[in-house]
């Protein structure tokens, strides 16, 4: 009884030692932002979508909000004070009445500012944004692609990521073919969707809710930083999951830099920041060689691996449901593309 319960505990501190090698390692990943300037200096269209993006968000948004907080809402304060300031506090205020009028009046100024300056901007934001985080993907693979991301890279790594892009290519020139690929951008939308729903519910969970939420978050936004390598690179729905759920320490930890720059700001100042910070993982991701790194801890291993996690399960579950509304081609394609 006790060997067994001695083996179960080094075998349990086995696995956690890898875990932690590999999360490391995603960490570590994730910091690599001189890729950043080696990408804008060979792309010059990855140095425009990303100073679009810092320009955009990091000074116009923020500075906004930083605006709002350090200049209108104090300059408010002092027009449309909400207290007797030179009245003793042992006295009464003979103008009660007023201040609350102003309280109103100058919490109805700011959610005026909201309305017309924050909230069509956070749209702009978003809808931008996310054509420019694809451009900043597309050129950054291009330019790796065109430059190799390392002067070691193997002749026989090269001339697969060729073929898979030949297939990539083949596939969008039938008609067959873009009717899957709509099928799987529709999956991936939904899958996403709900998984940040997921994301956001485990916040409200007691004692641990925040543990959690930090955890799904940056599963979250390294699968985000991926996916652009990934849709470049040909990989089925079916590989991708597989292979994140697989490795989920090593994409846990490249997610944790981007959860950290966010986690403790209010929800609008978030965004901002993931907004102007997010260009920079998508890079560092797409230049990143996962699969060599993991590649590479597992032959230190020696033995089993960690398993695999079913981190997106319930969000494949749910968007199954909502995909079966749809006709049963649909289902099919998606069916046929997670099978690839």
């Amino acid at each position: 009884m006790y060997s067994s319960t001695g083996d179960s505990m080094g075998s349990f501190r086995t696995k956690l030692k890898q875990a932690s090698l590999l999360w490391v390692e995603g960490f570590r990943e994730a910091c690599c932002l001189h890729r950043v300037v080696i990408y804008c200096r060979r792309s010059r269209e990855v140095a425009i979508r990303t100073g679009q993006c810092f320009l955009f968000n990091g000074i116009i948004f923020l500075g906004s909000i930083l605006v709002l907080r350090s200049v209108v809402i104090p300059t408010l304060q002092w027009v449309l004070p909400d207290e007797c300031q030179l009245i003793n506090y042992q006295e009464s205020c003979p103008f009660g009445g007023i201040f609350r009028f102003y309280s109103f009046l100058r919490l109805g100024l700011i959610q005026l500012f909201y309305v017309i300056w924050f909230y069509p901007m956070y749209i702009s934001s978003f809808i931008l944004s996310t054509l420019w985080y694809n451009d900043i993907a597309k050129y950054g693979f291009f330019a790796i692609e065109k430059n190799g991301s390392s002067g070691s890279e193997s002749s026989d790594k090269k001339d697969s990521t060729a073929s898979q892009n030949t297939a990539a290519s083949d596939k969008a020139t039938d008609l067959q073919g873009v009717m899957i690929g709509i099928a799987e951008q529709v999956y991936s939308v939904l899958l996403l969707s709900f998984f940040f729903l997921e994301v956001y519910i485990t916040g409200f969970i007691p004692y641990i809710g925040k543990a959690l939420n930090f955890l799904l978050l940056a599963w979250m936004y390294a699968y985000y930083c991926f996916e652009y390598k990934w849709n470049y690179s040909g990989v089925s729905l079916d590989k991708r999951l597989d292979f994140f759920e697989s490795n989920w320490p090593f994409f846990a930890g490249f997610g944790s830099p981007c959860v950290l720059a966010v986690f403790f700001y209010s929800p609008l100042v978030s965004y901002g920041v993931m907004a102007t910070l997010y260009p920079l993982f998508v890079l560092t991701a797409t230049g990143s060689e996962a699969d060599r790194v993991i590649a590479s801890q597992r032959k230190k291993w020696k033995g089993a691996g960690l398993g695999r996690i079913p981190i997106f399960v319930s969000a494949d579950y749910l968007s199954m449901k909502v995909l079966s509304l749809f006709p049963v081609e649909r289902q099919q394609q998606v069916h046929h593309q997670k099978a690839l």
